[in-house]
């Protein structure tokens, strides 16, 4: 086979003689580099209990969210398979149709596995044991999606003939028993089976339900998990030969669709997708299922470990702007998650109340002084008088004590605060345009910045909500009332409900307690205008009704309105304060950004040019260690092979480059320089060269020319 590469080789690994590897365990890998590593046990073991529930709460979380798109997906392969056995296929659709379910999943395709996960999981239990799924990239050819297919719904391994590779590559793929393996085998093998079920139990009356027609003939079913990436061509071919065996095997397809469904149109042409009963099933938007996840495990007070506004930031812009995955949104709160629990000592008390109580009477002298240093801590004890400073700073039985109320603190405040976050969220999503943001996401940012009440558009919502009718305040404020209710906030409950008793209580009252007395209509200013009058007296008119709008007492509702809209503003003051003006907030909160974006935005042409520019800070080795902009001659071969193609244009003369570096590694070998061998290019040289070419190709920094024959193309520019 011919290859563009600049070298052409086999290469044949030895065995090695099989020694036993000593395994780490997880809790070893976490310990390394781990900071006060006599804490880091408990520390292992608080970040696996919550690493674990992420994980295990996000796989119910998923299924709870495509509990409906499942459901009617069952139904759809119950329906059809139904409609098969009951001999009504022909009247619903023509006999060479296939019944296809087109699924719209999003762009968001990381997501993708747990759905299509789930959904086999689920067919296999209650539908049929039949379900294959395949993917793009194991199918670059007919013969592959066929050797997939079936492998995965005989339960045998395939072999292919390799060396046809015409139209028919179907009929051309054995068993390994020499058994002739093409959709007719395969219906055969279905026969078989279904054959075996029905005889399994002797002597037993059949059952007319469906349920039963179904087990005896369960449909096979076929998942094409991203069908934008399968070759047209192949996919076409391949329902092609399905639909000449419809009639005795019962095929399903279904197409996971990342973009719209008229992909299916575009793939396949009108001769083709008419062979298709296609029923199109929408699944949640990807932003529903984030609003879903930041509910679950970020606004709540169950899950201790928290976010700052930096690092929640960076996560929802690279799910917005980036990917759209509510799994790497996941997988970077693991991370922080992580980075927290290795890099803070003081993380042991990032836990539930009760333990985070018993881990503060545990805390040596030397986590109590990094208490001490803690920037919140520090303010803490600024506001103390000086004798209980004293006792602060110095006696360490004192300290535990304050830490264990400080811990009580923090968690009260947690639990008021997200209920009281939701209720501000409840009042002022519906609001025009938004002016605390349309997602509690946006609101939560914002409360995390600054102190939500100092903000301008705080301050614009609060005067839209003066604006609600009576209707829509109270139906506002009930739902604050039920959220309330439900986090069991029961002081403010009670002031809630008083305030919509007196709301009822304006419903009950008198039309003649606000009607105008008689007269006062004949007095008023209103009436005077009718009668004739001049100048003077139009102008004197007009003023006292001026005087009198001013003057003008608030009605009931107005009243009870502004008491009721103080109340929040004074709930909002009271539990949405800044989380970095608590004391010990540094435990919960995970603050450094630029790990989380240096780990999940991560750069790696800028990684590789720094370690081929400066090897000495990867390897550290002293012999490395060079000048600004120069590679010590005793650097990989690689390294110096990547200083020399700097040095050039952009195209570089491969016999040049040789004897340059053939220059640099005498040098590295100590050789004399006035000797006659000193640069002369020998195997050995010569073969270590085309190593380091061939891996700065693989890399990306060059590539091959059909310009000159000796020569390769430059394809970066400037250096680290």
């Amino acid at each position: 086979m011919s290859t563009s590469s600049v070298s052409k080789g086999c290469f044949v690994f030895k065995p090695s003689a099989k020694k036993k590897k000593k395994t780490s365990s997880l809790e070893d890998y976490f310990t390394v580099g781990c900071e006060v590593a006599e804490t880091s046990e408990i520390r292992f073991r608080l970040c696996q209990d919550l690493w674990d529930k992420i994980k295990t709460d996000t796989e119910v979380l998923q299924d709870e969210l495509n509990r409906k798109i499942l459901d009617s997906l069952l139904d759809f392969t119950r329906k059809c398979s139904s409609t098969r056995q009951h001999g009504d296929w022909t009247s619903q659709m023509r006999a060479s149709e296939i019944p296809t379910a087109a699924l719209l999943l999003g762009v968001n395709i990381p997501d993708h596995d747990m759905t299509f996960q789930s959904l086999s999981d689920l067919l296999q239990q209650s539908v049929t044991p039949h379900v294959a799924s395949v993917q793009a990239k194991e199918c670059a050819a007919l013969k592959y999606l066929m050797k997939r297919v079936l492998e995965r719904l005989m339960g045998t391994d395939v072999t292919m003939d390799d060396d046809d590779d015409d139209e028919e590559e179907a009929a051309s793929i054995q068993l390994h028993k020499s058994v002739h393996c093409s959709l007719g085998t395969l219906c055969d093998w279905y026969s078989t089976t279904t054959k075996k079920s029905k005889t399994g139990t002797p002597g037993k009356k059949r059952s007319s339900s469906v349920r039963d027609e179904q087990q005896q003939q369960p449909p096979v079913v076929i998942i094409f998990k991203d069908l934008e990436a399968f070759n047209p061509r192949v996919l076409q071919d391949f329902i092609l030969i399905c639909s000449r065996y419809i009639e005795r095997l019962p095929l399903m397809f279904i197409f996971g669709i990342a973009t719209s469904p008229s992909t299916i149109q575009h793939m396949l042409p009108h001769s083709v997708s008419s062979l298709l009963c296609i029923e199109l099933f929408q699944s949640l938007s990807c932003t529903q299922h984030l609003a879903t996840v930041i509910d679950k495990f970020i606004l709540t007070h169950h899950f201790p470990f928290k976010l700052s506004s930096k690092v929640m930031q960076v996560l929802i812009n690279i799910f917005l702007y980036h990917d759209f995955t509510v799994k790497n949104f996941i997988k970077g709160m693991q991370l922080a998650l992580l980075e927290h629990f290795h890099s803070q000592p003081l993380s042991v008390l990032c836990c539930k109340k009760r333990e985070a109580l018993y881990n503060v009477m545990r805390l040596s002298h030397r986590d109590l002084e990094r208490i001490r240093q803690l920037p919140s801590f520090k303010s803490y004890v600024e506001k103390q008088d000086p004798q209980e400073q004293a006792d602060l700073l110095k006696d360490d039985t004192h300290l535990k004590d304050v830490c264990q109320k400080l811990i009580k603190d923090l968690h009260k405040y947690h639990k008021n605060y997200y209920p009281i976050l939701r209720c501000l969220h409840s009042l002022t999503s519906s609001l025009p345009r938004y002016p605390l943001g349309k997602q509690i996401r946006e609101l939560y940012l914002i409360c995390l910045e600054k102190n939500v009440w100092e903000n301008e558009d705080y301050q614009s919502a609060m005067k839209l909500l003066k604006m609600l009718a009576k209707d829509e305040l109270i139906a506002s404020l009930q739902r604050c009332a039920e959220i309330l209710k439900c986090e069991k906030m029961k002081n403010a409950l009670v002031q809630l409900e008083e305030l919509l008793g007196k709301f009822q209580q304006l419903d009950t009252a008198t039309a003649a307690e606000t009607a105008p007395s008689v007269e006062e209509s004949f007095t008023s200013p209103v009436k005077n205008l009718q009668k004739k009058t001049d100048l003077f007296q139009l102008q004197k008119t007009l003023l006292e009704m001026n005087e009198s709008r001013r003057s003008k007492k608030l009605s009931p509702f107005e009243v009870l309105r502004d008491e009721a809209l103080e109340f929040i503003d004074s709930l909002v003051k009271n539990h949405l304060s800044l989380p970095e003006s608590q004391t010990l907030n540094e435990v919960c909160y995970y603050s450094s950004s630029a790990t989380v974006r240096r780990h999940i935005n991560a750069t790696p042409r800028t990684s590789i040019r720094a370690a081929l520019s400066s090897p000495y800070y990867y390897l550290q080795n002293d012999s490395l260690k060079a000048e600004d902009g120069s590679v010590s001659n005793a650097a990989p071969d690689i390294c110096i092979a990547y200083k020399l193609h700097l040095e050039c244009g952009r195209l570089i003369n491969l016999f040049d480059w040789l004897e340059a570096y053939t220059t640099v590694v005498s040098a590295a070998e100590g050789n004399d320089p006035d000797s006659e061998n000193f640069g002369k290019v020998d195997e050995v040289k010569h073969a270590r060269f085309i190593r380091a070419v061939s891996e700065l190709e693989f890399l990306g920094f060059i590539k091959c020319t059909k310009q000159k024959t000796d020569h390769v193309a430059r394809l970066t520019w400037g250096g680290c």
